[in-house]
């Protein structure tokens, strides 16, 4: 039995991980086609995007294992000094994410020009838009 639970983990954290990869490329691609960078800007851009990417991404883990696991979870129980910690830590991470997004701006003013800059910000919210989209319009499991 434990055999068989530990394979079924491993083949869901596989299509995690498959989903996370191609919703990865998916993003790349474009922002790519957003941008159309030239390849001398796309050689500086990325290492600096993917780097803020994995910082944002530690700090969404932090606040899903810290907060949110909290939240989902019965809260009748909570004192109201442990929600004042919560609260304190969602507002911390919110400001490191702001933070990280000044970085990340201040970063590529150096690398491409500030308008590419601008359709960054514009191409991040219409990939959220388009994932969004995409994940409502998938067959749900178990329907």
């Amino acid at each position: 039995m434990k055999n068989l639970l530990l394979i079924f983990l491993m083949c869901s954290a596989a299509v995690f991980a498959q989903d996370h990869d191609r919703i990865k490329a998916f993003k790349t691609a474009h922002i790519t086609n957003e941008l159309n960078l030239t390849s001398s800007e796309a050689e500086k851009f990325w290492p600096i995007y993917n780097a803020n990417e994995e910082k944002v991404h530690e700090l969404r883990r932090t606040q899903r294992d810290e907060i949110l696991e909290v939240l989902r979870g019965n809260m009748d129980n909570i004192s109201d000094e442990r929600a004042n910690e919560l609260l304190a830590k969602g507002l911390e991470l919110e400001a490191k994410k702001l933070q990280y997004h000044k970085e990340l701006i201040q970063n590529l003013r150096g690398v491409i020009p500030p308008k590419k800059v601008l359709r960054l910000l514009k191409a991040e919210e219409t990939f959220k838009r388009k994932l969004l989209k995409r994940m409502g319009d998938r067959p749900r499991r178990g329907n």
